[in-house]
Order: C-alpha cells, then structure tokens, then sequence
C-alpha cells in the first residue's frame, strides 16, 4: 500500500513538472533559443553539477557534526547516504517534508535513540528556517525595487510569514513539552476511534517517553551540545549558499551573465516559496516562480531553458540519486527482516 501511495505521488509529482515546463518552453523558445544552446559552454553546467554535489556533502556533514555533538559516532558517508536517500521522499512530497521521517530513520538505524534523532532533524530543519528568515528579510526589503505582480508579491509574504509562524510555534512547544504532549496526543485520538484501549494506551506512553527525550536532546543541544548548533548554522550557512550559486553558474553556461547578487536574491525568494506546503515536491509552482523571477533578469527565450536546467539539477537529480541511495537501505531492510 505504501509503495503504490508512494509511485502515485511521484508520477502526480513529475506530471506537473513535465506539464508545466512544457508550456513554458512552448512560449519561450525562438530561434536565439537555438543559438545560445549551440553556444553554451559545458564547463560552467559541469561547475554548477560540482556545486550541486558539493552542497549536499555539506548537508551530510552537517549531520554528522550534530550527532557527534550528542555524543554517537556515525560515519560521512553513511550520512551522505542518508542525504540523498532523503531527497526522493523530499520530491514527492509538499514542501519536502517526507524527507525528514527518512533522515530519522536512518540515524535511527545508525543506534541513535529515537527523541536524539528526531530532535537532531527538526533542529536542523529549523535552522533552515532561521537562515532562510533572516535572508528572507534581506530579500523582502529588495521586493519594492522588483517589478513583481501583486499575487506574486502576495505569495512571497505568505510563505515568509509561514515560516516564522512555524518557528515561533516550534520554539514555544520547545519550552512547553507538556503542550506538545497534548497535541500529539489529541492527534492519535483522532485517528485511533477504530484502536483497542491496550494500544492507545501504549501509543500515549510512547508519546511521553519520546517527548521527553526529545525535550532532553534539545536541552542537550543548548548545553553540551552546542557545538552541534555552531556547526549546524555554520554547514547550514554554507549549504544554502553554494545551493544559491548554483543558478549563476547555470546561466553562464548559457552564455548569460551570473547576476551573482540578484539570482541570489531570487533563490532566496523560491526557497521561501518552496518552503509552503503545496504541491509534491513543489511541481509547478516550482518552476513558475523561477521562470516569473528569472524573466526579470534574462529574455523570456533564455529563462524557459534555464528553467528546465535548473529543475533538472534540483528535481530530477534528486529523484534518480534518491533512488540510487534507497537500494542499500532497502537491502538491509530486507536482510533484517
């Protein structure tokens, strides 16, 4: 059942992307297309793969600074694994959270203790959100100089306002672990009307025990542990820059100029809007915002195709790699089984 929920969403995932990148270059290629695609320059695409690559070694390492800061030892690149692993789920899910549950399996599966594990991830998770906030604000204060359309303006400050809604309710459960407890707990009556009290009541004590080892961890992190949070903010820094170069390099591959400031900017924007739950892994609204930002900056004719490299390098490589990276863990699913 899992599997076939799974395939479904990934084909939903991947029409919409086709779909829409189909339009777009429908009502963008002319014949200057074709003449900056004989001239671009493969040095540059191959930059912006090593870019690329690079970036999620730093994700990888990121981890395992992290886990190392609560005291276990998981080696590079059983991270990395878990990294890429982690991005197929992230493609064919909104906003990418289906691959959070992956990362915490895997360290799991690593011998860390669930509430460290689960606690290592959302930790991470936010300060994504604090880095991407704070370069939210540099880029919100750039918008009156952009000539963005009203539902596009009104986007942006929706997603950024989610974002810091989000933090402010994790930072608050975080303080309150008794409120977090009630919450998950009405969750599971919610959806446990079928369950025999034996369970429920097992599931609630789990809840607790989970709960309060991952109020531990966090107090860990604030404590002991802060070297995982200087290392986290400083790989996390890193890693959404080199994933915001990415796209400069891609244009000069095209023959364009970087932009370097301004396609910094504008990754910063897509990164916020990507952030909002909408669609599997953001097809479609993915590549409308790149292609409705990018416009600003390069001819309609160049920013159709640029748009399909850049989807190519943050979509379908994550697909093909996750994939690639499940079938070990799959295999040793299957062997402990």
């Amino acid at each position: 059942m899992r599997k076939k929920l799974r395939s479904k969403w990934l084909w939903i995932s991947i029409f919409f992307s086709i779909i829409v990148l189909v339009i777009v270059l429908a009502t963008t290629v002319d014949e200057s297309t074709i003449g900056h695609l004989f001239r671009m320059d493969p040095t540059f695409l191959l930059l912006a793969f090593g870019l690329r690559v690079l970036a999620l070694g730093v994700w990888a390492f990121k981890i395992q600074k992290m886990a190392e800061s609560l005291g276990y030892q998981v080696p590079f690149l059983y991270c990395l694994n878990t990294v890429n692993a982690n991005l197929f789920a992230g493609a064919i899910t909104p906003a990418q959270a289906g691959g959070e549950p992956v990362r915490i399996h895997e360290l799991y599966a690593a011998k860390v203790k669930l509430g460290d594990a689960t606690a290592l991830v959302i930790t991470e998770r936010l300060l994504d959100a604090i880095i991407l906030i704070i370069a939210g604000i540099i880029a919100v204060s750039f918008l009156g100089a952009m000539n963005l359309s009203s539902v596009v303006r009104m986007g942006i400050y929706l997603a950024w306002g989610t974002m810091l809604g989000v933090v402010i309710l994790f930072i608050y459960s975080a303080h309150r672990p008794d409120l977090l407890k009630r919450l998950l707990k009405k969750g599971v009556g919610c959806v446990a009307k079928k369950w025999d009290a034996t369970r429920v009541q097992d599931t609630c004590e789990r809840i607790d025990r989970e709960v309060d080892n991952f109020h531990a961890s966090l107090a860990l992190f604030a404590t002991k542990g802060r070297a995982g949070l200087v290392w986290g903010s400083v790989c996390t820094a890193a890693f959404w820059s080199l994933e915001f170069l990415v796209p400069s390099f891609l244009l000069l591959g095209l023959g364009e100029k970087p932009y370097f400031a301004e396609s910094f900017l504008l990754q910063i924007v897509i990164a916020i809007i990507m952030m909002v739950p909408t669609t599997p892994g953001g097809s479609g609204v993915a590549e409308v915002s790149a292609y409705s930002l990018y416009a600003l900056l390069v001819k309609s004719s160049i920013a159709g195709v640029f748009v399909v490299l850049w989807r190519a390098l943050f979509y379908y490589f994550n697909i093909a790699l996750g994939l690639l990276a499940s079938i070990p863990i799959l295999r040793r699913e299957i062997n402990e089984d």
